[in-house]
């Protein structure tokens, strides 16, 4: 099946963006690293937040290697945010970024965020990748804290996106969607579930965004001109969602 083709990124003649984003686990790129790249290249994505990205020996070579190969930079991330990354295309100005370590549960794995306030044309934008907790409780307070950081972020417009190990009945994906705008419930486009990608079963996986922020589409890209199944399912474990986005121009 070959998709509809989703928006094209633009800057609209109000100075709203027309952006592409999108949302990765990538399995620290123990897999295909060229399969992986062909389908973020073949996505043509402005942002991309990226979930278990390389955290121990050489990982800013492979981030920076993954970044190259797909035409984007490394923004913020990795493993001073425990796994979450952001690249971005040379579309945005960066404005500041801070990676955060979330309180440590013993046992447990050490989890973070990714953030920047980007701006693109005429909008500015906060942006939060995440990987939450496979534990129920830790997870519904880290989803909590999620919306406590975008909302200290001071921007009109915020993208968070990411791997939250819950599906959309669960309760931290509950709390998030009641706070932002589950982009693939507001607007359907490709597929839905995104884990595993031979049996996908199981929406874990999603990009949220502001309300005030428009969803043009939003899903699994299987079908998108230059996606293969076969790379997606040899890229890593999970499948990637694309957004497509129109971000008002910030108000003066």
């Amino acid at each position: 099946m070959v998709l509809t083709p989703l928006p094209d990124s633009r800057t609209e003649p109000d100075g709203s963006a027309v952006i592409r984003v999108l949302s990765y686990n990538v399995r620290s790129m123990r897999d295909d690293r060229e399969a992986l790249a062909r389908v973020i290249s073949a996505c043509a994505p402005d942002l991309v937040l990226v979930q278990e990205a390389p955290r121990f020996f050489r990982w800013r070579k492979r981030a920076a290697w993954l970044a190259a190969r797909t035409d984007l930079v490394v923004l913020s991330g990795g493993a001073t945010a425990a796994g979450p990354l952001l690249l971005c295309s040379l579309r945005a100005a960066v404005e500041r970024t801070e990676d955060v370590l979330l309180p440590l549960t013993p046992g447990l794995h050490r989890r973070g965020f990714a953030t920047s306030v980007v701006r693109i044309a005429g909008t500015r934008i906060g942006l939060l990748s995440f990987h939450l907790s496979l534990q129920r409780d830790e997870r519904l307070a880290q989803a909590q804290m999620l919306l406590e950081r975008l909302d200290a972020m001071g921007v009109e417009h915020a993208i968070a996106a990411g791997d939250l190990n819950d599906v959309p009945t669960g309760t931290a994906f509950r709390r998030l969607a009641g706070r932002l705008q589950d982009c693939w419930a507001v607007r359907p486009w490709g597929d839905e579930n995104t884990f595993s990608p031979d049996h996908p079963r199981r929406r874990i996986d999603a990009v949220f965004a502001t309300h005030g922020i428009e969803v043009l589409g939003c899903g699994v890209p299987a079908g998108l001109p230059g996606v293969t199944d076969a790379d997606l399912r040899a890229a890593t474990d999970h499948l990637p969602v694309l957004a497509a986005l129109r971000v008002p121009a910030t108000r003066p």
